[in-house]
């Protein structure tokens, strides 16, 4: 069994909004170990982007644990996530986040510039990242420049070029056609078949089947955690659909739930 990656130990995330406590993530408790490709769904407002935005290091939870590589990283001060984030962290958005007057290789180096990497080392290693992702001939183009499909793969040379323990993607295929998707799915797939560890978010099934385990949210909590098989995605979508009769992993007394 491969080792502990990412752990989090009954995690919680409030939010106030006037007078009312909105409880987006309910005590959540989930380990990932390295190399695993693990699909994040559930319908609006599950708590599936706040959970990603917590076990990124990008937002701090109310309560609870987390641990990265059995570090407890919990009391982490912003300084600090940040130095983390671009040390051990990768990320895939769904609107790319590209500088828009920026070529792509010099996107693609940003990293490298908060890392302290040289010039010419910087330049270097975003050629091969882009060569990687088959934008070789796309280096000084900027994003107005290049299709939604290679914008995304800039996005996606840009959360490997540090060479990160954990990729999250949040919606990686959202803003793409079909066949940019498929693109980007099977670039994806094959990070993962080199040993990446990737945690992704998505609403589209056939994106999710990519992945080798998935996870369901609703109402701020995990209700279903299980190797992706046909049975699992079937699931995942009554959950989508709203559908009452679903056995819930634990039901846990919590706030008013709120969108996240």
């Amino acid at each position: 069994m491969k080792p502990l990656l990412l752990q989090l130990q009954n995690v919680t995330k409030e939010y106030q909004l006037g007078d009312s406590t909105i409880m987006a993530l309910a005590g959540v408790s989930i380990d990932i170990r390295e190399g695993e490709f693990v699909a994040i769904m559930g319908p609006s407002g599950s708590g599936k982007s706040t959970f990603l935005q917590i076990a990124s290091m990008l937002a701090e939870p109310s309560g609870g644990i987390i641990k990265l590589k059995e570090q407890d990283v919990t009391k982490y001060d912003e300084k600090e996530r940040a130095r983390l984030r671009n040390r051990e962290i990768g990320f895939v958005f769904q609107q790319f986040n590209l500088l828009a007057r920026t070529s792509a290789v010099d996107n693609v180096s940003l990293p490298l510039i908060y890392a302290q990497v040289s010039e010419s080392e910087r330049h270097r290693r975003s050629v091969e990242m882009l060569q990687r992702v088959g934008l070789g001939e796309r280096l000084a183009n900027t994003p107005a420049q290049l299709s939604g499909g290679q914008q995304q793969r800039v996005a996606i040379a840009r959360a490997l070029i540090n060479n990160p323990s954990i990729v999250f993607a949040d919606e990686p295929t959202g803003n793409l056609d079909s066949r940019s998707g498929e693109d980007i799915k099977k670039l994806l797939t094959d990070l993962y078949q080199e040993g990446r560890t990737i945690i992704m978010v998505t609403h589209e099934e056939d994106v999710a089947a990519i992945a080798k385990r998935l996870v369901v949210f609703r109402d701020g909590q995990i209700i279903s955690d299980t190797a992706n098989t046909e049975h699992a995605m079937n699931k995942a979508a009554k959950v989508k659909e709203g559908s009452p009769d679903l056995e819930v992993t634990k039901t846990p007394k919590t706030k008013r739930k709120g969108r996240a």
